[in-house]
C-alpha cells in the first residue's frame, strides 16, 4: 500500500530481458539517492512510477537495487522497460502519515499527455485517459499519475477518452519526474481505490447477494 507521496527519484540504468519472447519480462537496475536504501531490504515492496514491484537485490555500495518486471506488468504500464527517470515510493508503514490518498500500486491504465504549460507559478497538465477509466474520474477526485497523488480539477468526456486537467505546484515538479513530461508522453494512471469499490458494489447483481447470502465471523 502507498500514498502517492514520492519519497525519492531514481533512474533505470540497465534493462536485461528475462527471455526471448513477449511472454518474458525484464530485470531492471535502478540508481537511487544517497541513503535511500538504508531501510530497504530484498523482498520489500516499492512503487516505480506508480507500479508496485518487489525488491530482488540491493547493492549498497553502488546505491542501486534490482527488480524483475513481469510481462504482465509490462503490458499494463509504460516506462519500466527502458532507461530513464522514475518516481520512487517505499511501501506505507503502520506509523506513517497518509498524506496523499490510498494507492495500491496497481496501474489501471496508461494515459497520454495532451497539454503541459505554465500557468502563473504552477503548470497545467492535461491527460487523456482510456474510456474504461472515465467512470472513476471526478471533479476534485484523486488520481495517481506516475505514482504521484494529484487532484483532478476538470473532467471532459470525449469520444476517444476522458481528458482530465491537473495543477502541478513547483514543489511537485521539483521532487518528482513529472517535470520531464511533454505532449505525447505516456503516463501510468491509478484511479481512486474507493471509487473502484463503489463501482463494484453499485453494479454487483442484487440477485447474487440474495441467493448467496452473507455470513460474518
Amino acid at each position: 500500500m502507498f500514498t502517492g507521496i514520492i519519497t525519492g527519484t531514481g533512474r533505470i540504468v540497465a534493462t536485461i530481458p528475462l527471455g526471448n519472447s513477449d511472454a518474458h519480462g525484464v530485470r531492471i537496475t535502478i540508481d537511487c539517492p544517497l541513503h535511500y536504501l538504508d531501510n530497504l531490504s530484498p523482498g520489500d515492496s516499492i512503487a516505480l512510477n506508480g507500479a508496485c514491484m518487489t525488491v530482488a537485490q540491493i547493492d549498497i555500495k553502488q546505491q542501486q537495487f534490482i527488480v524483475d518486471v513481469s510481462a504482465e506488468s509490462l503490458s499494463k504500464t509504460t516506462g519500466l522497460n527502458q532507461r530513464g527517470n522514475v518516481n520512487l515510493e517505499k511501501a506505507l508503514r503502520v506509523q506513517d502519515s497518509l498524506s496523499g490518498h490510498i494507492v495500491s500500486g496497481h496501474v489501471d491504465g496508461v494515459g497520454s499527455v495532451t497539454h503541459f504549460a505554465p500557468v502563473g507559478e504552477s503548470w497545467q497538465l492535461r491527460i487523456i485517459a482510456p474510456l474504461s477509466l472515465a467512470k472513476y474520474l471526478a471533479f476534485k477526485g484523486s488520481i495517481a499519475v506516475h505514482g504521484v497523488s494529484l487532484t483532478v480539477n476538470e473532467v471532459q468526456d470525449q469520444p476517444e477518452g476522458c481528458e482530465i486537467s491537473i495543477n502541478l505546484i513547483p514543489h511537485t515538479l521539483d521532487h518528482t519526474t513529472l517535470g520531464y513530461l511533454k505532449v505525447g508522453s505516456a503516463v501510468n494512471l491509478e484511479v481512486d481505490l474507493i471509487a473502484r469499490y463503489c463501482e463494484r458494489m453499485l453494479n454487483y447483481p442484487a440477485c447474487a447477494a440474495t441467493t448467496q447470502g452473507y455470513h460474518s465471523i
